[in-house]
């Protein structure tokens, strides 16, 4: 288990360059299947997640190949479904939660597929559902071992149909339209997911010769074709990342330029940043974070305490909450934080109260966090990352703490960060591996 070694203290300052979208390139990768033909994708992440991902393809007989830095090129024209059945592929499958989306181009193209209850952050219970009954209603049957938390997909003639979800799940959307561009007819996904990584995964498939139009709203048409032929795509910028970086320069006082941040994709993030106070110059597709050494939270109107909660896109993801609730820490007045849906995401404000935070943990989905200014500094601690963005607001936190301060279980922050402390260090900061 690797450790970060943080000296606080110290301001950055530079221009930094966002990686891919881990959850775009994710679903990406995963739809690569749905063809013999070579696909190529650029602006690929460098990080555990993906490449645990693009190594499952290739153990699958999914011919690799990386050109260059960040590209890759994928052909499934000879996919060895025994593999399927082995326990290699339960043990690599079952600890990446994003082999979930396997399921959708490999029942499309071969009538069946077998996943384990996938692993991935311990953030709470991450439902299923919604991908299994939308791909139950294309015609695609389910079994569920228990005892090896296995589950069997079979749907060798998948027909189009008029689905309802239950829940604007992003990965469980992705999932159905990969499995419906081959399905015969025509099918109508309505409350489906909107966000930009879903809106590139339909445009990438359309480019392949799918046939889905709506493409940015939540009512999706998809008509379905025999075959699909291969493409160039370009990965988004992470906006996650983006929010990081935000919430980084904010914490630390710097001077940061987020470079090719694809600011029209970025939806309400930024003005989310502006409700804790904190300026933002747009500069084309640059966000400049100019240093500042103290800043407010915003009130309501009626001078009633600040919300931030997540929701479905155009809302605000709730991948950024956690960077959210440390940036506030260091505010000028009071927020609550509403984290809607994960159980378990909210239990990392220990380790900030151990630091001195002012935050009182309502629930396990709401927290109320008492900003005490720029005369407040978090003390320096010894603390254990839980999940991937946990880990980066904990990460920040240490950075603007006083003293030294240690994370341990950084794998965890790996998964969803191309080489930060390499990255951080070039502009200023104190972090060592270890």
């Amino acid at each position: 288990m690797s450790s970060f070694i943080i000296e606080g203290g110290h301001p950055l300052n530079g221009e930094i360059r966002p990686q891919g979208a881990k959850n775009e390139a994710l679903q990406i990768i995963c739809a690569t299947l749905l063809t013999d033909a070579e696909v190529t994708v650029h602006n690929v992440p460098d990080i555990a997640d993906i490449n645990q991902l693009i190594d499952l393809l290739r153990q699958m007989g999914v011919k690799v190949g990386c050109p260059s830095a960040g590209t890759y090129t994928f052909q499934a024209d000879r996919v060895s479904l025994d593999y399927l059945q082995s326990e290699e592929y339960y043990r690599k499958s079952a600890a990446l939660r994003g082999s979930i989306m396997l399921l959708g181009p490999l029942t499309a193209r071969y009538g069946m597929a077998i996943a384990p209850k996938p692993g991935g952050d311990k953030i709470g219970r991450r439902r299923l559902d919604t991908h299994f009954e939308g791909m139950r209603k294309l015609g695609a049957a389910f079994t569920y071992d228990p005892v090896r938390q296995l589950f069997h997909i079979e749907g060798h003639r998948l027909k189009g149909c008029y689905m309802l979800l239950d829940e604007a799940s992003v990965t469980g959307t992705a999932n159905i339209i990969m499995t419906a561009v081959l399905a015969e007819g025509t099918t109508t996904i309505y409350n489906a997911a909107c966000e930009p990584y879903v809106q590139q995964l339909c445009r990438m498939l359309n480019r392949m010769g799918a046939k889905i139009s709506g493409v940015g709203s939540n009512l999706l048409t998809i008509e379905g074709v025999e075959s699909l032929g291969g493409c160039d795509h370009t990965v988004l910028p992470d906006m996650i990342e983006v929010g990081s970086f935000i919430g980084m320069a904010a914490m630390t006082g710097s001077d940061l330029t987020i470079k090719s941040a694809a600011v029209d994709q970025l939806g309400i993030i930024p003005d989310s940043f502006r409700k804790l106070g904190i300026r933002l110059d747009i500069q084309g597709d640059d966000i400049h974070i100019p240093a500042q050494h103290g800043y407010t939270i915003e009130s309501y109107i009626d001078g009633s305490i600040m919300t931030l909660a997540d929701a479905p896109w155009p809302g605000l993801t709730p991948d950024l909450l956690s960077v959210l609730l440390v940036v506030a820490t260091k505010a000028k007045g009071s927020v609550l934080i509403h984290q809607k849906m994960f159980e378990s995401r909210l239990f990392f404000v220990d380790k900030l109260i151990d630091m001195g935070a002012q935050i009182i943990l309502c629930d396990p989905h709401r927290a109320t966090i008492i900003g005490l200014g720029d005369n407040f500094h978090l003390r320096a601690a010894t603390m254990s990352s839980p999940d991937i963005r946990a880990g980066i607001a904990l990460l920040i936190a240490a950075m603007s703490a006083e003293g030294v301060s240690t994370i341990h279980n950084i794998e965890q922050i790996d998964r969803g960060y191309e080489c930060i402390e390499k990255r951080l260090n070039a502009l200023g900061a104190c972090i060592t591996r270890r």
